[in-house]
């Protein structure tokens, strides 16, 4: 099966726009001070949840610019791509591939940050590939003429990691197997908990999430292929919605604040036990720039993934 490409033209950019249904738009004639920054994400779960988990560093930066701060679910990354490029959105949290393939087409972001749960160690995570307890499949290699369940067709850890340890195997991702985009990282195991798909993939905390919220019982799901690190999600400042000053002063916030200890101090958290970030994160964001995001470039190299072909 063959995926589209994504963002392959005006019309489907216009309908990606569309599609987060941004609530935030300034009437004409208010001041850059009067207006929100706009901060989005993808959920990778429930959007409910994706915006509790968020709020203390929304509210971080609320805080420290005395601006309002709006948040956003968008439906997808390539939303959140487009509503960068169109200048809606002036934060966000991205896969980073999805960073790329924004940044490559000539968005004016910068990455800043990404997460960590120590801050000794630099920012990375893996993708899984996962299977139901007891079956057959034991690795990648057993995915030929088997259903596979991606997550978003810009996503890093579910599809184009995936995609490249497939290849690595001899696997055809357009003739050797039936593909399935879920949608979500929560999606795509779910779907191979109800069978859906008999392989899925997902990044490295998600079936924790799961397992721990009932929606998987623990053990029924298994994982049979881990990836190399990848550098996490980074949080992304848009240079072309964003006053000059204003961008410098939350990159600042983000990569000096942006931490579960600071957060305490600023009084934003009561304690470091309570203190919740994006995807159970132990510490906080550490500072990255756009040369940690080069493996991915190379990858799209290797894989010639169809989503690497349509960032201009």
């Amino acid at each position: 099966m063959k995926l589209s490409p994504i963002l392959n033209s005006r019309a489907s950019r216009v309908a990606a726009v569309a599609a987060m249904t941004i609530p935030f738009l300034v009437a004409c004639g208010s001041s850059p001070e009067e207006d929100p920054i706009t901060f989005a994400a993808v959920p990778s779960e429930s959007a409910a949840t994706l915006e509790s988990s968020f709020e203390n560093i929304t509210t971080l930066i609320a805080q420290e610019t005395g601006r309002e701060v709006v948040f956003q679910n968008a439906s997808d990354y390539a939303a959140v791509i487009e509503g960068m490029r169109a200048g809606q959105i002036d934060i966000a949290s991205f896969g980073p591939f999805a960073y790329v393939i924004g940044k490559d087409s000539g968005i004016d972001m910068e990455a800043v940050v990404s997460p960590t749960d120590d801050p000794a160690q630099a920012p990375a995570y893996t993708s899984l590939a996962y299977v139901r307890e007891g079956s057959e499949i034991k690795g990648l290699e057993d995915a030929k003429d088997k259903t596979v369940c991606f997550v978003d067709a810009a996503s890093t850890s579910g599809f184009l990691i995936p995609s490249k340890g497939l290849m690595d195997v001899g696997i055809d991702m357009d003739t050797d197997i039936q593909q399935i985009l879920a949608g979500g990282h929560d999606a795509s195991l779910l779907s191979l908990s109800s069978e859906n798909c008999d392989i899925a993939f997902a990044h490295d905390t998600m079936l924790n999430t799961l397992e721990q919220s009932g929606q998987v019982e623990p053990g029924s799901l298994v994982a049979v292929w881990e990836s190399d690190p990848i550098t996490e999600d980074p949080i992304s400042v848009n240079h072309g919605s964003l006053e000059p000053e204003l961008a410098d002063q939350i990159i600042n916030i983000l990569e000096e604040k942006g931490n579960i200890p600071a957060l305490v101090e600023a009084g934003i958290c009561a304690s470091e036990e309570e203190c919740t970030l994006p995807e159970e994160i132990q510490y906080g964001f550490l500072p990255v720039d756009d040369s940690d995001f080069d493996a991915i470039r190379e990858v799209c190299e290797i894989t010639q993934a169809e989503a690497c072909k349509n960032v201009s």
